[in-house]
Formats: structure tokens, sequence, C-alpha cells
């Protein structure tokens, strides 16, 4: 019976774990793209919200490094904590947020959804994942990643005739999306359709750091720190005028907050855990589920409108991703046959006698 609920729970928590991830990105973004319209800076809150996030896992990690005997550090987990904090804060977060800015959060989910089509492809390229064209689940996350990347090509460049007016009529004064903002479409479905490869290479990355470094929280304090870091530096850099670190608002104020707590120190310690149970596929097959609750808050709290492009490219990755999906299941299924077989002829067969 104890090994009977172990076993659920085990089955049941990564599960549940994934579900809040994707509820609170979209979230995140939601607050975020509000805050950037209210005039925040895409990169002063990457900077902000990765900071205070940092911040608020300084004292784990010090009670962490006290009570237990963790692995050494070594130059080698170093240099790799150091490559994820740059490829998956400030190239990937970077990168998401400008996309953002210039689309919608409703884009973001949607083409969030090539997450599994990129981190199959990835897999396979780092050999964590086997491929082989002769047989029938390879081919089928063969094709779900081509139809998946034809999906996320009509979303970027077909936006379409929307299909129904805002739920909410906000004035020019309180309307959250920007009327002046420039709100370039392609350009914003190009950085993060950038910010998807990312996240995936990013996926299988950290997997195989937690493998030979297996302490999540040493890992992920670690690589927001150097992440942060490095987002403070190339902002700096970047962004000359000071008034643009002022923040004015308390929707700039809310949204940092909201994603130093649940993005920096809540998100980044279940995925490094998720990806340390189940492996990078796992993770990412639950990106469609964001494209619902994106599209839902979007027209909810920003006055976004569907467009018919959205719905078609959506519509196609999502027919993508699940046939992808569709092949690892019946890929794991085989493998399992596999095993059975040989264990059941290892069992059958007599010791060879000399």
């Amino acid at each position: 019976m104890g090994g009977g609920m172990k076993s659920f729970w085990e089955k049941v928590l990564p599960f549940a774990a994934m579900v809040v991830v994707e509820c609170g990105e979209v979230g995140m973004i939601t607050l975020g793209k509000a805050a950037m319209n209210n005039g925040l800076s895409n990169l002063v809150y990457v900077v902000y919200y990765n900071a205070l996030g940092t911040f608020l896992l300084l004292p784990n990690f010090i009670v962490h490094s006290c009570r237990s005997n963790r692995p050494p550090l070594t130059l080698s987990v170093l240099s790799k904590l150091f490559g994820l904090g740059l490829l998956g804060i400030c190239l990937l977060q970077v990168c998401a947020y400008a996309g953002i800015n210039y689309s919608s959060p409703t884009l973001a989910a949607a083409l969030g959804n090539l997450i599994p089509a990129f981190t199959f492809l990835f897999a396979i390229m780092f050999r964590i994942e086997k491929f082989d064209i002769r047989k029938s689940p390879s081919q089928a996350k063969a094709i779900g990643t081509i139809v998946a990347i034809t999906g996320a090509f009509v979303m970027t460049l077909y936006q379409g005739p929307p299909l129904f007016n805002r739920i909410l009529d906000h004035d020019s004064n309180t309307n959250l999306l920007s009327s002046q903002q420039s709100n370039n479409w392609v350009l914003g479905g190009l950085l993060i359709t950038i910010t998807c490869i990312c996240s995936s290479s990013w996926n299988v990355f950290q997997t195989a750091t937690v493998k030979e470094y297996p302490d999540e929280v040493t890992v992920v304090f670690l690589f927001c720190c150097f992440g942060t870091v490095q987002c403070a530096l190339f902002t700096l850099l970047y962004e000359r005028n000071i008034d643009v670190w002022i923040l004015d608002n308390s929707t700039e104020w809310v949204s940092i907050v909201f994603a130093a707590f649940f993005g920096t120190a809540v998100r980044n310690s279940l995925i490094t855990w998720c990806l340390r149970k189940k492996g990078p596929i796992f993770v990412s097959m639950f990106k469609p589920i964001s494209m619902v609750i994106a599209v839902i808050m979007g027209m909810l709290f920003l006055g976004d409108v569907l467009h018919l492009g959205s719905v078609i490219g959506a519509v196609v990755i999502a027919l993508g991703v699940y046939t992808v999906l569709y092949g690892q299941s019946k890929d794991s299924i085989l493998m399992i046959n596999d095993v059975s077989r040989l264990e059941s002829a290892t069992e059958n067969t007599p010791l060879i006698q000399k």
C-alpha cells in the first residue's frame, strides 16, 4: 500500500508542479506586459525581478549550504551554471519580454508550444533521446515537429482579421494596451521563436547539469545570481538613461514582486526538480496549457483581440505537439515491451554449463 501511494505521488506531484508553472508563467507575462505598456523598460524589468528573486533565494541557499553536505563546486560545474545564467536569463528572458512587448502574451503562449518540438530536436542532438526513422514513434515525432514549426510560421507571419471584440472597453487613459506603442507582430514573433529555441536548449542543458551536480538549491541560486549580474551589465550598457530605472506606478511594482517570487524563486525551483525527476521532454509537454490561459487573461485584462491567424496557427502547433507526444508515448511502450521480453528471455534461458 505504501509503495502504491509513493508511486502515485511520484506521478501526480510533477504533473501538478508543471500545471502551477504554466498558470503562473501566463500571469507573470500578463503583468509584465501591463507594466511595459505603462512605460517600464523590458530590460529593467528582467533585471529587477531576477535581482529580487535571487535575494529571496539567498536565505534558503545559506541554510541549505550549512546543513547539507553538498558536492564540491568544480570549475566545470561553475562554468555550466554561468552558461545557464547567460542562456536562461540574459538571453532567453530578454528576448522573451522584448517579443511580448512587440506583440502579446497570447502570441507568446501560442509560440511556446514550439518548445516540445525544439526540445525533442535538441534531445536527439545531445543523445538524450533516441531516434530511428524506421520506427513509427520516431516518424510521428519527426512529422509532429515539422507541423508545429509550420504552425509557428503561420502565427508569426499571418495575423488575420479579429474574431471577437475586446471584452472590456478601456478608455484612452486606463487602457493597458498602449495605443502609442509600436506593435510589430512579426518582430515580436521572431523574438519569441528565438526564446523557444533558447528555452528548449536550456531545458536539455539544465537536465545535464543537474545530473552532474544533483543539488537543485545550489544550481538554481547560482545560475540566477550569474544571470542577474550578466543581464544587469548588459542593461547598463544598453540603457544609458538613468530615468528608466525609476518605478513610477503600482503596476510596475506588483509585476516585479510577483515575477520575483514566482518566476525566479518558485518556477525555477519547480522546473529544475521536474527536469531531474522526469527529463526535458516531460517539462516541455505542458506548454499547450498556457495557450488557453493566455487568451482568456489577455482578453480580460489587456484588452487583446483574438485574431484568425493566432487560432489557425495555435491549432496547427497543438496538432504537431500532440503528434510528438504520441510518438513519445509509443516509444515508451515499445521500450517497456522490449525490456519485458528481454527479462522473460533471460529467465527462460538455461545457465551454460562448463
